[in-house]
């Protein structure tokens, strides 16, 4: 069984049984018992290659010289412009588990994989099944920058030494064969994440999403690390794109030689990962795949027998085992549900295990609370401007119907009066040729028209009474917000000792501003109490006149009346009542005027 797949593409289903009786058989990378070898404290420190000069450089090629590059290394260019999110990684490497070479988020497990790195680079000249090996008899490292570059001994030595490194000028001079740099690339992502207080960023493996649109994609970079470990925590199956829409390899890569995994051999040494531990992000059926040794299968290039390793490593890979990619949507297998609730992880953060923030980050908090709460303040009060301002529009708009009202009046009031003189010149043309009902009925509209005339009085009355109470409430408002910005004057006082000042000034600066504006507000409220003191003084000339007309009217008409019908004795009582119910509506309009 040990060979029976070597050198050749399997069935999903064979290799998943083979996967589960080897699992149960040999047990996990980690036993039942396993203590956590986890610091207390661990510092993570995120450092980024200063790369500014390899960007001059590829800027001043021409077109020519750039496709011969994408040529014979891919994509590799695209990396000078992918952004680091260090918030996320700092998040994302506490949550790395390095027994199993694999991220474990709560109830997922997510792997960078090979064919991932290989779509990204698309390098069209390598050979996916020839690995990196390390050669220890091979040529000089000047003769190899030697070969590497085309120029001379001299030159290499002048410019070179000093400034490269052996390691990795020995990986691209194995360029040229077809060797593949995708192992050795994900087997540095690998160590790097598995020391996290020597993680740094080398030109590999700056990003893992397609270059080109990664590079020219628009992220957010305000998100903290705090925010991120609670998202990465609670990262949910449903949460998950499991396979990227870029790639849709046939056949998955799964095991090497006698190993059950994948070794990854580099330029300081050797790693591995089992890819049967993703399969949903290749969109196949997952199932419980074989771990043992995986914990121990790093090794570096010194120390005793590591040059046999070395041999085993470049051995497998002559011997590499694919497996079909079959495509069911996510589906998981009970028997791997049952295998992850039992497993034993080396990841899980204890409670003392902490990002420690620097003494600069808690001022920076502590600033950010402070400015936030002065900003909710000086929102607020902004607020209750705009409504005080509402209100001065609300009185204005009610004043204005004022003076339409008025000027109403003071039609009515003319028509009234040129009625009444039309009246008198009818009266002393035609004489008193009216009949008693006539009478009768235009008593009757006087004292309809006295009874409109005293609504609309009682209206206007209770509009000043509706316009002085919001004013009343106008006043209290104001005082109300003086109260509050000597509050937060005297809160801007205590906040000067906190070596704040270029940020208290602003704030002293936007105070001034609003008691220039109350201010204006408040000479407004004394421009509008004088219109309307002026109203009323209006209001009760009118009234004065009005009942003046009104007595002038009612008199004409009485004395119309008596001598009308002074010669009948039969309806003289009637008329002396009608006279009294007159004097009555007369005394009764005086009240209210």
């Amino acid at each position: 069984m040990e060979n029976e797949f070597l050198n050749k593409v399997e069935e999903n289903t064979t290799v998943c049984s083979w996967s589960e009786k080897l699992q149960s058989e040999k047990g996990d990378s980690l036993a039942e018992g396993y203590t956590s070898g986890l610091q207390n404290f661990t510092r993570i420190i995120v450092t980024h290659n200063e790369l500014q000069e390899l960007r001059d450089i590829w800027a001043r090629w021409d077109k020519g010289t750039k496709q011969l590059f994408y040529q014979n290394y891919g994509n590799i260019p695209y990396l000078f412009d992918i952004k680091v999110d260090k918030q996320l990684f700092r998040a994302m490497a506490q949550l790395w588990n390095s027994v199993y070479s694999c991220f474990t988020f709560e109830e997922v497990d997510l792997v960078p994989t090979m064919e991932e790195y290989t779509t990204l680079l698309r390098c069209p000249k390598i050979q996916a099944s020839k690995a990196y090996a390390k050669v220890f008899n091979g040529p000089t490292f000047v003769k190899k920058l030697i070969s590497i570059t085309g120029m001379s001994e001299p030159w290499v030595t002048a410019r070179a030494l000093r400034h490269v490194d052996e390691a990795v000028t020995d990986l691209f001079d194995h360029l040229k064969k077809g060797i593949t740099l995708v192992p050795a690339i994900l087997a540095d992502t690998f160590r790097s994440l598995s020391k996290v207080n020597k993680v740094s960023y080398r030109v590999f493996f700056d990003s893992c999403s397609p270059l080109k649109e990664e590079a020219a994609m628009q992220r957010k970079d305000d998100i903290s690390e705090e925010k991120w470990m609670e998202i990465l925590q609670n990262l949910k199956e449903g949460d998950i794109e499991w396979r990227t829409f870029w790639m849709v390899p046939d056949e998955i890569l799964y095991r090497c030689g006698k190993f059950d995994w994948v070794t990854l051999p580099e330029i300081w040494g050797a790693t591995g990962y089992t890819p049967l531990l993703a399969l949903r992000q290749y969109k196949s059926r997952q199932f419980i795949p074989t771990t043992y040794g995986l914990a121990q299968c790093e090794f570096s290039y010194k120390g005793d027998h590591y040059k046999k390793k070395v041999r085993e490593v470049s051995d497998a890979w002559k011997q590499v085992c694919w497996m079909k990619s079959l495509t069911v949507g996510f589906v998981i297998s009970p028997e791997y549900m049952g295998w992850f609730s039992r497993r034993v992880n080396d990841n899980v953060p204890r409670p003392k295990l902490q990002v420690a923030p620097s003494e600069l980050e808690i001022i920076k908090q502590d600033f950010e609370k402070k400015s936030s709460k002065l900003g909710k303040k000086i929102e607020q009060l902004e607020e209750e401007k705009m409504c005080m301002r509402l209100d001065v529009e609300v009185q204005k708009s009610e004043a204005e119907q004022l003076r339409k009202r008025k000027k109403e009046v003071e039609e009515n009031l003319e028509t009234l009066m040129t009625d009444y003189k039309k009246l008198r010149l009818s009266m002393k043309t035609a004489g008193l040729g009216k009949t008693t009902e006539q009478w009768r009925q235009e008593v009757r509209k006087e004292k309809t028209k006295a009874d409109q005339w005293e609504k609309k009085f009682q209206e206007v009355q209770a509009r000043n009474e509706a316009l002085e109470k919001s004013l009343s409430e106008g006043k209290d408002e104001q005082v109300e917000l003086m109260a509050r910005v000597a509050e937060l004057e005297r809160s801007l006082c205590l906040y000067r000792n906190r070596n704040f000042v270029m940020e208290l000034k602003m704030r002293l600066s936007k105070i001034e501003e609003m008691k220039g504006k109350i201010e204006e507000l408040e000479v407004a409220l004394q421009s509008c109490d004088m219109k309307i003191e002026f109203l009323e003084a209006c209001e009760e000339q009118w009234m004065g006149q009005l009942h003046h007309s009104q007595n002038q009217t009612l008199a004409v008409q009485a004395d119309t009346l008596s001598v009308k019908f002074e010669l009948e004795p039969d309806r003289g009582q009637e008329l002396a009542s009608l006279l009294r119910k007159i004097k009555t509506l007369s005394i009764r309009a005086k009240s209210y005027l």
